[in-house]
């Protein structure tokens, strides 16, 4: 039977049907030297098949073993396979795999944290991102400045973004001092920036978001930033399950204690990396502050005031604005908060 040619390549590991639909119309696929048309179908698996130039396998789908990675995104990478100014991509680290590739399930941005999946199986993770199939996603959200009820009550009923209307299905309050204050939130969609717009239509500013749950797959406290683990086969049939697809029957998991020790060396290897880098961004933001300070106060000194004054000879420094008391909504009253619940037991 015949099928769509980006369904089959999704199926092998090769993207998302996004991703190929986009590959097909750029005319960077070909079949047996022809180039393809967004809309062909496929059939024979004896072709030879070309993205890039570099011919790609593609098997018949009782031979193609899902597998499921969880990643600690750190912040600042990004959710892009290459980047032209070399910056790190969140798949720099994922481990090689042989006649297929990783597929992210979804994004993050590049200044949010946390939980992001990867698959070989294309389709799995197309139908986890349709919008239909109302997946949840839970983020553990900072946010600074004042909050009330009425803002609880704007962001769970609803609130109309650029793109349609948009809500939180779950908040609650976790704590905070002074203008920061935390919350768990939980979405039923993957818009971009969709919980940070929430946020901003009620003018406050998301000072940190980090994705703690996607549907009932929770990141692990032992996963260190910028590590991955390979989902049991429960859990990636509980993925399948929950989008209509057939049980996987195999898992590329070794389980003997040779396998965990590597894992564990691997955890700390992963650990002193992600340390490494980010003491040398500090450094280097260090640094240029240092650069900064050392000119603002030059050009201070040559107009012959002291640095660190205004021109009124009194320090240059205020008050912040707005109070500094606890929001007034202190714990919103949502009886939808199982699943916020859950997590924090864990």
């Amino acid at each position: 039977m015949s099928e769509k040619l980006q369904k089959v390549l999704a199926r092998a590991g090769h993207g998302s049907r996004r991703e190929l639909e986009g590959l097909i119309q750029a005319k960077r696929i070909s079949v047996n030297g022809q180039i393809s048309q967004l809309g062909d179908r496929f059939e024979d698996l004896n072709a030879i098949i070309r993205i890039d130039g570099h011919t790609v396998s593609v098997k018949a789908s009782e031979d193609v073993v899902c597998r499921v990675l969880a990643y600690h995104k750190p912040e600042g990478e990004l959710c892009t396979r290459h980047d032209p100014e070399g910056r790190r991509t969140v798949f720099d680290r994922l481990p090689k795999v042989v006649d297929s590739r990783w597929v992210s399930v979804g994004r993050l941005d590049a200044n949010t944290a946390g939980l992001l999946l990867f698959t070989t199986d294309g389709e799995l993770a197309n139908r986890l991102m349709h919008p239909s199939r109302m997946v949840q996603r839970e983020y553990m959200v900072r946010v600074f400045g004042e909050i009330n009820e009425q803002m609880i009550r704007n962001v769970t009923q609803g609130v109309k973004l650029e793109d349609g209307m948009a809500r939180f299905e779950d908040v609650v309050y976790a704590g905070g001092e002074g203008m920061n204050h935390t919350f768990y939130v939980v979405i039923n969609e993957g818009r971009n920036r969709e919980v940070r717009r929430l946020w901003e239509s009620q003018d406050v500013v998301v000072s940190r978001l980090k994705r703690v749950r996607y549907g009932e797959i929770y990141l692990e406290k032992k996963l260190p930033r910028g590590g991955w683990t390979e989902l049991e086969l429960k859990d990636v049939n509980y993925l399948r399950e929950m989008v209509d697809l057939a049980p996987e029957k195999e898992t590329m998991i070794a389980l003997d204690a040779e396998s965990r020790k590597r894992e564990k060396a691997r955890g700390q290897k992963i650990r002193r990396a992600v340390k490494r880098h980010e003491d040398r961004v500090a450094e280097d933001s260090k640094g240029r502050r240092g650069r900064n300070r050392r000119s603002t106060g030059g050009n201070l000194v040559a107009q012959g005031k002291k640095p660190g004054t205004a021109g009124s000879g009194k320090p240059s420094a205020g008050k912040p604005s707005g109070s500094r008391g606890k929001p007034s909504a202190s714990k919103p009253n949502n009886k939808r908060s199982s699943g916020v619940t859950k997590t924090r037991q864990r």
